[in-house]
């Protein structure tokens, strides 16, 4: 029975995120940030870098990572601007949260939008039912999504489990640009869903709705069609990036970063 010894070789691999930092995060690079602002006048070009159309050079240069797919062209041609930022919490709840660096006011929004969903899932219990939606996907976070459920991140150690049906569900985990062939589909599942909900938009495709949008059956993402709760960037984002998404709708994260 090869697999017991190899078992008993290998040890405990589950993460202990997020009770505990996780070395991976270390070196995951999971988002764009701005490292410096180019002297006056030297933002010509900038923006046409990003084919998503994420960088904004105005009066100050930013990235809106709802719209990044981490394609690396703008750190490769910037990087006294454009840095890579190793870190795995890229979740946020307020769309325009994604954008760094933030804007003036920033602070007190996410503290009004953790509170207010904090309020909301105070009687959710221990455990969270999560119903998975593809919109439109490219089939890269259904990846992501279902390494969650393995032994590396046993999502079920943190009582979060998938359910086939919405009626069951307390959180909508939506993937994909959000097609016209999904849109009443993905409809009907939101309503069927019991009061509370949370909504969490995962990928850039279901943030802004990907490389190339809008088209004639895509438009800015889902946020045009359910109410979403969190965001959740990356193409794709990583299983901890799913995995912090899913905590902060679960009211699991005070301050960000720091957990409750």
């Amino acid at each position: 029975m090869p697999w017991v010894t190899r078992g008993l070789r290998e040890g405990v691999v589950t993460t202990r995120y997020p009770r505990r930092p996780d070395g991976y995060g270390e070196g995951f690079r999971a988002a764009v940030a701005v490292v410096g602002q180019p002297p006056s006048g030297g933002s010509a070009g900038l923006a046409e870098l990003c084919p998503t159309g994420a960088i904004a050079a105005g009066a100050k240069v930013s990235v809106d990572r709802g719209r990044c797919i981490l394609c690396g062209r703008c750190v490769a041609a910037r990087p006294e601007i454009f840095a890579f930022e190793a870190s795995i919490e890229t979740s946020r709840l307020h769309r325009n949260l994604l954008v760094t660096p933030p804007e003036e006011g920033a602070g007190e929004l996410e503290r009004r939008v953790r509170d207010a969903l904090a309020e909301r899932v105070r009687h959710f219990g221990r455990s969270f039912h999560v119903r998975h939606v593809d919109a439109g996907s490219d089939g890269s976070e259904e990846w992501e999504i279902a390494a969650l459920t393995g032994p590396i991140y046993d999502l079920h150690r943190l009582g979060i489990f998938f359910t086939a049906s919405p009626r069951h569900a307390d959180v909508l985990v939506v993937t994909g640009a959000g097609t016209a062939g999904m849109t009443e589909p993905l409809r009907r599942t939101y309503e069927a869903m019991p009061d509370p909900k949370v909504v969490v938009a995962v990928g850039t495709d279901a943030v802004s709705g990907g490389l190339v949008h809008p088209t004639y059956l895509t438009g800015g993402g889902v946020g045009d069609l359910v109410p979403v709760d969190v965001w959740v960037p990356g193409s794709p984002p990583s299983p901890f990036s799913i995995l912090h998404g899913l905590l902060l709708a679960m009211g699991k994260f005070g301050e960000r970063g720091a957990r409750r």
